[in-house]
């Protein structure tokens, strides 16, 4: 039975040249995280660090989150609490709707894609536009992310070219990307100019401070924020920090993690309202203290939204961020999705080699493959498990305990897997059979070949 992910992976395929650059240009950034995580000789004890830092963190959210809205507030911000997504959402239209605000810049936000907001805030009547140049493209394409990092790195620029042609006036056929990047800058200037209120999400929330800190690679978040009086932040409420020590050992994480730089070109600190101005900040739950009470599960709000795992997943270089069902792709999509809704998002589990390079590279050490274990065996208990594998399995536990079937499968073997392939099965589907030897490691053994 193929999946939901399958049959789009299959779809994306079908393209080899876009797939392979696809799966290409993933790896270079992986490489890039690797060369400069082995220039920091403490890398994997930063790592152990930020891994404590985050189980400390989850485990008294009462208090960090309370003492991070004293100091917000302190600071002269107004703070929000969110228990789910319709509330982020009415939050927000209603401190627009407050300022007769029509006109909203935001910069790139993971929660406002899981929140939906862009959408609700339209149906008011508020024009939104993104600032991020990856999201501004798929805005203007009408799509979403497909990477939670670089989300239009699934685009070529001749695709972009096109775009701006339509959208913005370009030379035809020009695509270069200098020439473009600037163009979206010409493009994007006279929305900064004239927004009536900005938005920016939020990688970092400091305790100790009552700041919201924000990472990015254009200076968009800035640029959005210096000109309209009116700015809102938001973040999840897993985005919490201590203090500024502990924000040290994440900045010098994420960026390496992420895109390979030592960090970003902007690492930006958002503590009071602008003179004559005002800051709102919303913290929001929306399913993740039901997360932190998962004992098994709860390590996933250790995610700092790098995407290292998506970069060295084979599955996502290979499929594509479109291929997965929720809005996040790959392994920490994988886990979030099934945490959110198992029967709705089941089909993802099955999108994972299980090659454990996700776990490995992830800055705050989450058992992202070792989770996604543990869904795939809950499938039989949610009622979606495969059949045919069921039968597999079961006919596999019953040959390894028959020794004697065992052997005769085994020299039956070089004739008998292409006969299952011939078959039509799922299973076989894609896979390379391997030259089976003459003789067995149990032939060889007993004929004292091997010792």
């Amino acid at each position: 039975m193929s999946t939901k992910h399958s049959k789009s992976a299959a779809q994306f395929l079908k393209n080899q040249k876009q797939a392979a650059w696809n799966d290409e240009t993933l790896w270079l950034v992986r490489a890039k995280r690797d060369k400069l995580s082995k220039a920091i000789p403490e890398w994997e004890q930063l790592r152990d660090v930020a891994s404590a830092l985050k189980m400390y963190s989850n485990s008294h959210l009462d208090t960090l989150l309370q003492e991070f809205e004293k100091h917000a507030m302190e600071n002269g911000a107004k703070v929000y609490w969110a228990k789910d997504a319709d509330e982020y959402r009415e939050i927000i239209y209603g401190i627009l709707e407050q300022h007769h605000v029509k006109r909203f810049v935001k910069s790139k936000s993971m929660l406002s894609e899981e929140c939906e907001l862009n959408p609700y805030l339209e149906s008011k009547g508020i024009e939104v536009v993104e600032t991020d140049l990856g999201e501004r493209i798929l805005q203007l394409m009408n799509l979403k992310p497909s990477h939670i990092v670089m989300p239009a790195i699934h685009l070529k620029r001749e695709e972009v070219g096109k775009l701006f042609e339509k959208e913005m006036g370009t030379e035809p056929g020009n695509s270069d990307p200098t020439y473009l990047t600037y163009a979206a800058r010409k493009n994007l200037r006279q929305r900064f100019i004239h927004a009536d209120a900005a938005m920016t999400g939020g990688n970092f929330a400091v305790a100790s401070t009552g700041e919201v800190v924000v990472c990015t690679n254009e200076g968009n978040a800035d640029m959005g924020t210096s000109q309209p009086k009116i700015q809102i932040a938001a973040f999840g409420m897993e985005k919490i920090v201590p203090d500024r020590e502990s924000l040290g050992v994440f900045t010098r994480l994420l960026a390496r993690s992420a895109t390979g730089q030592p960090i970003t070109s902007y690492t930006s600190h958002y503590q009071k309202p602008r003179e004559g101005g005002e800051l709102h900040i919303i913290i929001v739950d929306n399913g993740r203290s039901k997360i932190l009470a998962n004992e098994q599960h709860r390590k996933t709000l250790n995610c700092l939204r790098c995407g290292a795992c998506m970069n060295t997943c084979p599955v996502y270089r290979r499929s594509g961020g479109y291929s997965y069902t929720y809005f996040i792709p790959g392994p920490i999509g994988i886990n979030l999705g099934m945490l959110k809704a198992p029967l709705h998002y089941y089909d993802n589990v099955s999108a994972c080699s299980l090659c454990y390079s996700c776990s490995n590279v992830c800055p705050a050490k989450i058992d992202l493959a070792e989770q996604i274990y543990r869904w795939r065996q809950d499938l039989d208990k949610y009622g979606v498990a495969n059949s045919e594998k069921k039968v597999m399995s079961r006919g596999m536990g019953f040959l390894m305990n028959n020794p004697a079937l065992f052997n005769t499968a085994m020299a039956l073997a070089p004739m008998g897997m292409p006969v299952l392939k011939s078959f039509g099965m799922e299973w076989g589907k894609g896979r390379a059979f391997p030259d089976f030897a003459k003789d067995s490691f149990n032939a060889l053994w007993k004929k004292g070949k091997v010792k």
